[in-house]
């Protein structure tokens, strides 16, 4: 059985190192997208078994990179966990609203964002 592929689509690359740190010694296969628009090309040519989508995204936010992943047949049930630094009171509604599977606020625990990743997505 081939690992699980997770697409990362945020534009901060320290951020995207502290994943790519986190997912190492894990089954894990870790795919990245810099903005919006990459990451929907990218999920819709790769399809990856799970989705961290940053909200705060250029070219195209992560919202609407999420609603049109969930538009799409091949990415509609894919799992999508949002991820943002804006914490804001309904934040999760908003992420939940446009198909987010899961919510997460930066800053968050590496841990408790494997954790949520084990949960929806099982390692081999």
């Amino acid at each position: 059985m081939s690992a699980k592929r997770i697409l990362y689509v945020e534009d901060n690359e320290a951020n995207r190192k502290i994943v790519r740190q986190l997912l190492k010694n894990t089954s894990y296969t870790l795919i990245e997208a810099y903005d919006g628009e990459m990451g929907v090309a990218v999920a819709l040519e790769r399809h990856p078994d799970l989705i961290l989508m940053d909200i705060q995204l250029p070219k195209m936010s992560g919202l609407d990179a999420t609603r049109r992943l969930r538009s799409e047949p091949a990415t509609a049930n894919t799992p999508i966990i949002a991820i943002t630094s804006f914490a804001l009171s309904g934040d999760d509604q908003t992420a939940k609203d446009a198909g987010a599977t899961a919510y997460i606020a930066k800053p968050y625990s590496p841990r408790d964002l494997l954790a949520l990743i084990r949960k929806i997505l099982p390692e081999a």
